[in-house]
């Protein structure tokens, strides 16, 4: 499950958790809304940044059909 946790602290800091999310995609993730928050201080990629993302493998048949020719 993707989520992005946002703790804002009094004066004004803001930090942002991002799980579920592998591989620098949650970059894309967060990005507009980084932008409306203001300047980035700075960034700690955890464990599942460094993920390689699962690519889904799918199974095809093909059916060579006699030509009409």
């Amino acid at each position: 499950m993707e989520t992005l946790e946002f703790i804002i602290y009094p004066d004004g800091r803001v930090v942002e958790t991002v799980t579920g999310i592998s591989g620098a995609s949650c970059a894309e993730v967060t990005a507009a809304i980084e932008d409306q928050l203001g300047c980035v201080v700075s960034q700690q990629p955890t464990s599942e940044y460094y993920a390689t993302q699962k690519v889904e493998e799918g199974q095809f048949l093909l059916q060579s059909m006699p030509s009409q020719w």
